[in-house]
């Protein structure tokens, strides 16, 4: 059987897997498209996209086009004959560009749709407490995320992971649906379910919109494992983060690790304990959470030990207004 001639458009290292699985399962990688290069620290270096690396360092036909729509890139794309376009963590596709493959364009999305449609469903599932989240390969349309669906893959959730942790399980196991959508496809032997039919009567939508600075403050006076969710939620990036003052000074750091210490629940919410050696504890409405790794803006993340061996913690508070 042919193999059917695909064009990838992805930009982060999530996406990378995804490529490179089509490309070892031997399907016909006419086109990658991903962003064009970004000006990127204090030299301005131009950085590219994990995507773009990828393509580069293997050799494969790199499209970095400023404007999806322009009739330039529509014709490149037109004459490279695509069977297929998979999309995996890009941006929204016009109709004249997703329309042009003969089998079909679909994307990957790090959630069980129709729940958590948006740009950070692998945080929001965390944050919010879920014990499973997925994957889903659906037909692309006009809106964001509402395709017909053609896969999902249902993924757990531990009480440890973090968002690193669930976006590296989700990162493999999307890159194998990623082949069984385009086997499919191929074939034709599959049925395509509308969203809207999976939503039950009265259930909620939870929603995963991107996440920026100023919604990464920790609420301290939140039940501890929303504290620790939101922590482990936003760990790595952007990263949970409180405002420590310490008298005329006030820091910003950021918090990695962490742990619910069971029956320590004298502490108010947002107090601190410390020995200024090894702990760092900090109160919520109800037990504590003890820190294990932080960052201090300036400085890389570290172990608390770590951190209070350079900073005096005696009479450091933290802020109750968290963008104070």
């Amino acid at each position: 059987m042919k193999r059917s001639r695909i064009i990838f458009m992805g930009t982060p290292e999530f996406a990378v897997p995804s490529l490179g699985t089509l490309l070892m399962n031997n399907y016909d990688i006419v086109g990658v498209v991903s962003v064009p290069d970004k000006q990127a620290g204090r030299g301005l270096n131009k950085r590219r996209s994990a995507v773009a690396e990828y393509a580069t360092d293997n050799y494969l036909n790199l499209l970095q086009p400023d404007n999806l729509k322009a009739p330039s890139f529509i014709k490149q794309v037109t004459d490279l004959k695509p069977d297929i376009i998979v999309v995996v963590a890009f941006r929204k596709l016009p109709a004249e560009l997703y329309s042009i493959p003969s089998l079909g364009t679909f994307n990957l999305h790090a959630s069980l749709l129709p729940q958590y449609r948006g740009a950070a469903p692998i945080n929001h599932a965390i944050i919010n407490g879920e014990k499973t989240t997925g994957l889903t390969t659906f037909l692309i349309d006009d809106k964001i995320d509402t395709g017909n669906i053609l896969f999902r893959k249902k993924v757990g959730i531990s009480a440890d992971d973090s968002a690193e942790n669930l976006h590296d399980k989700l990162m493999r196991e999307g890159a194998k649906l990623v082949v069984k959508t385009v086997k499919a496809l191929e074939k034709g032997n599959f049925r395509t379910t509308d969203q809207e039919s999976l939503i039950g009567k009265g259930e909620k939508l939870k929603k995963a919109p991107k996440i920026y600075s100023n919604d990464c403050y920790i609420q301290w006076d939140l039940p501890a494992s929303r504290v620790y969710n939101f922590i482990r939620g936003l760990y790595p990036y952007p990263g949970a983060r409180t405002i420590l003052k310490k008298g005329n000074n006030k820091y910003i750091l950021k918090i990695g690790r962490c742990k619910c210490l069971k029956g320590h629940s004298h502490l108010s919410p947002g107090e601190i304990e410390s020995d200024g050696k090894n702990f760092l504890r900090i109160g919520t409405e109800g037990i504590s959470i003890e820190i294990e790794m932080l960052q201090i803006e300036g400085k890389k993340m570290m172990p608390v030990a770590d951190f209070l061996r350079g900073f005096d913690i005696s009479k450091a508070i933290i802020s109750k207004d968290p963008q104070a």
